[in-house]
């Protein structure tokens, strides 16, 4: 079996800080023995707290990788916050800026060189009010078609329990459960072989990995998923 991959300065760093936070929340896991431990591999993820980020990273240093998260750009700009996300690899997005289309050479970079991306494709933690993903951004299958590295589909759930972006409400205690499900890669080899992908084949291969997250966070929460995805734009029409 692999060893842990080589970290650095910067990784040790931010894991002294969130490993104490993660004890927040009582762990249970299933399918993590489905993270490449060497390769690149993307890892797909539902966004319900800003507690995820700190979990998830945690979660997939635990399985012996460096969790390198596509990231808001503003957090870069946090003082001393910024400097260490930034040097644990942290790829910053420049969203509707001149600079968009850096993120996604940055990982491209990093899938090239047999690294872990972790991804949040809805952008910000979800608006939908169960908490279900809601309808994402393209930049996951853009990277996922061009790449044949594993995508992987993972749910999350108990993190907004403990911290509400919303509703700014912090409850602690008592101790919740947090439930981290990784399940099988998607197979997008039809997809693959299309060439340059279009739109419309973007939002699909989109639309798939984040139906296999949903469904995930269905076993977890054990209920029944919504048909599609929560939409703001139409909410707030």
């Amino acid at each position: 079996m692999a060893g842990r991959e080589k970290d650095g300065f910067w990784v040790k760093t931010a894991a002294a800080v969130f490993y104490p936070i993660t004890w927040l929340g009582k762990r249970v896991t299933r399918g993590a023995e489905r993270i490449p431990r060497q390769g690149g591999a993307i890892l797909v993820f539902n966004h319900i707290s800003h507690l995820d980020p700190v979990v998830d990273a945690v979660f997939v240093h635990r399985n012996k990788r460096v969790p390198r998260f596509l990231a808001k750009d503003s957090l870069f700009r946090i003082p001393v916050a910024g400097k260490v996300i930034a040097g644990a690899g942290t790829i910053p997005v420049y969203r509707g800026t001149a600079n968009a289309g850096d993120s996604l050479r940055a990982a491209d970079e990093a899938l090239r060189e047999g690294k872990i991306i972790c991804i949040y494709p809805e952008g910000t933690i979800s608006k939908d009010p169960e908490g279900w993903p809601m309808r994402s951004f393209p930049g996951v299958a853009r990277l996922a078609l061009a790449h044949d590295v594993p995508v992987l589909p993972i749910a999350r759930w108990g993190t907004r329990d403990i911290l509400n972006g919303y509703t700014k409400k912090f409850t602690p205690f008592p101790r919740k459960t947090i439930t981290t499900y990784v399940g099988e890669p998607v197979d997008l080899s039809q997809y693959r072989s299309e060439g340059t992908p279009s739109n419309v084949t973007l939002m699909r291969v989109t639309d798939l990995v984040m139906t296999d997250v949903k469904k995930l966070l269905a076993e977890i929460r054990g209920e029944q998923a919504p048909a599609g995805f929560f939409n703001p734009k139409k909410a707030e029409a």
